[in-house]
């Protein structure tokens, strides 16, 4: 487990600790059973995060391609990797505020969300 101090990348998220939030428009994200997906894969094998220990709101204006997540973390928790081998370690994240931003790349058609 990779314990994460301000910064991290895993697959198509980058995930930092920031001093607030800025004021764009959010909302609540839904959990899905006791997590949190905060970066969905393509083939099922997703970044989750406990929902008992966030609270978790989307960027509801991000810019075209680009998921913004604002997670408040209450006790520290990790963010796994659902998947049984080639995983992705496990992040420590610490108790205070968080960004995830889902990258996006551009393509002829315009921007998308990297796949992971």
């Amino acid at each position: 487990m990779k314990v994460v101090k301000n910064v991290a990348a895993q697959g198509e998220m980058l995930i930092r600790r920031v001093n607030e939030f800025d004021d764009r428009p959010t909302q609540d994200m839904a959990p899905e059973g006791a997590v949190y997906i905060i970066a969905h894969s393509e083939t099922g094998h997703h970044h989750v995060i406990d929902r008992e220990k966030v609270s978790v709101k989307e960027v509801t204006n991000a810019p075209e391609g680009l998921g913004i997540l604002q997670m408040i973390v209450k006790e520290p928790t990790e963010v796994k990797h659902l998947r049984e081998y080639d995983t992705h370690e496990s992040l420590m994240l610490g108790k205070g505020l968080w960004e995830v931003r889902l990258q996006r790349e551009y393509t002829p058609e315009g921007y998308r969300r990297v796949a992971d």
